[in-house]
């Protein structure tokens, strides 16, 4: 018999998991605060323990875990959030948490976490990692992509292997790739990194692994090369497919050897650098059109993290227009609001620049802006462009019949407050295939009766 614990301030999202999760295998059992699943986790070996991190006491879900993890290292715990960022996954994962999901969640998603979860609490120990408060790393967003980023740069960071970076341009890949390195054991040491696509290969060349005096016109002296500079650090490739087959060929060797040969020179050196990589194209096709060996591939792919660009996390553009907006009114030394129509279009627009697109716009909305509020006029004639009219919203993409069921689904629980008897009573059917509902939709049913 499984035992799982789950842990909520609101009982209704613990009958609800307690109903999702219910096979004749497992004894589950709730807490509605974090000192009682303490008391309950002193008390009984639980397998797993799926716990929301916000728990409006004194203690979090983190809490909850580091307590049931030194108690009970061999059981897993399962941590759930509507507010994820990096620092709070971070620390989940150090402090060993089996994963970290975000609300609203997918129903799917959360019985496969748990299927693996109990599966590995019955097959092997967990390996506690250590826990730490860390400092920010420049990211934000709060939706399931960006916390899927989060988790990736949390494992990553204790690591030493290579990471590759993907994503298209604007999207943040080097602020991944200083996160990996200010959350790992390297940060005391140099971050240096280099727009492969940016400078010839001769001087790519030279800028990597450095040169002896006298190399090539201009070697007026030695020159230590960044990976060199970089011993004990991280250096970070920025556009690794914009390199040459040769140029490939040598940093493989590198990687593979940890030894460097400057232009010019008869010597190779010792290097302990991490290579951090990032690419904004395919690297399979460059592959399958002999513009990127394979092997170097392998070898920088050991780990792979994906950036969304910001047309896939949509929901994160007032969170991003709010911290940019701040940081160009100090800036410019004065107060600007944004009008509510131009919240409107910058978060419809899709932005093909990214973040980096979006931050450089609200620069220059600021720093145009004669008055206090930026108003729809002020707006580039690209966004303005891209925002839909009323015809254009009602009848281009019509959804789907069961997205529209969806939809209606969650008017109704919001209009009843979330109270899941009366969304039935409004529906017309009981409580059962109201779950059942949810469930196929991905909603997670949460109220008070």
């Amino acid at each position: 018999m499984m035992r799982i614990l789950i842990v909520d301030d609101d009982r209704e999202t613990c009958r609800f998991m307690a109903e999702l999760l219910a096979l004749p295998d497992r004894e589950i059992e709730s807490a509605h605060d974090p000192d009682s699943a303490l008391e309950l986790a002193r008390s009984k070996a639980y397998d797993l323990v799926i716990s929301d991190i916000n728990l409006n006491a004194r203690l979090s879900g983190l809490d909850v875990l580091r307590a049931f993890k030194a108690a009970n290292p061999a059981g897993q715990v399962l941590l759930i959030s509507g507010f994820g960022t990096l620092e709070t996954a971070i620390d989940a994962v150090r402090a060993g948490a089996f994963d970290y999901i975000s609300k609203p969640f997918n129903i799917g998603e959360v019985k496969g976490a748990v299927d693996r979860a109990l599966h590995q609490s019955v097959a092997a120990p967990a390996h506690p990692r250590i826990p730490g408060q860390l400092p920010p790393a420049g990211l934000l967003g709060r939706t399931a992509p960006m916390l899927v980023v989060y988790k990736q740069i949390a494992y990553a960071a204790d690591a030493t292997v290579p990471v590759l970076i993907i994503g298209e341009s604007g999207t943040g890949k080097e602020l991944v790739a200083r996160a990996i390195h200010a959350h790992g054991p390297r940060a005391a040491r140099p971050f240096v990194a280099v727009n492969c696509g940016a400078i010839t290969e001769t001087l790519l060349e030279s800028e990597l692994f450095g040169h002896t005096r006298g190399a090539f016109t201009g070697a007026v002296s030695d020159a230590k090369g960044l990976l060199e500079q970089a011993h004990g650090g991280t250096v970070f490739l920025d556009e690794i497919g914009e390199t040459s087959p040769a140029l490939q060929v040598k940093l493989l060797r590198a990687l593979e050897d940890g030894e460097i040969r400057p232009v010019g020179a008869s010597r190779t050196v010792k290097t302990d650098a991490r290579v951090v990589a990032a690419t904004n194209v395919e690297l399979e096709k460059s592959i399958a059109e002999q513009r990127f060996r394979q092997d170097l591939y392998y070898r920088l792919s050991v780990v792979v993290i994906r950036v969304p660009p910001l047309r896939e996390r949509r929901a994160d553009i007032p969170l991003l227009i709010s911290r940019f907006l701040e940081n160009a009114c100090a800036r410019a030394g004065r107060r600007v609001t944004i009008a509510p129509a131009v919240l409107d279009a910058l978060s419809t627009h899709d932005w093909p620049g990214n973040v980096r697109e979006l931050e450089n716009t609200i620069e220059r909305l600021v720093l145009f802006n004669r008055g206090s509020v930026i108003e729809p006029a002020d707006l580039p004639a690209a966004v303005l462009g891209a925002t839909p009219s009323l015809e254009q919203r009602l009848f281009a993409d019509l959804p789907a019949l069961e997205e529209v069921e969806r939809r209606y689904l969650l008017h109704v629980l919001e209009a009843v407050g979330g109270n899941r008897t009366r969304a039935a009573e409004v529906l017309g059917i009981d409580r059962r295939t109201l779950y059942r509902m949810a469930e196929r939709f991905g909603i997670d049913i949460k109220g008070e009766e």
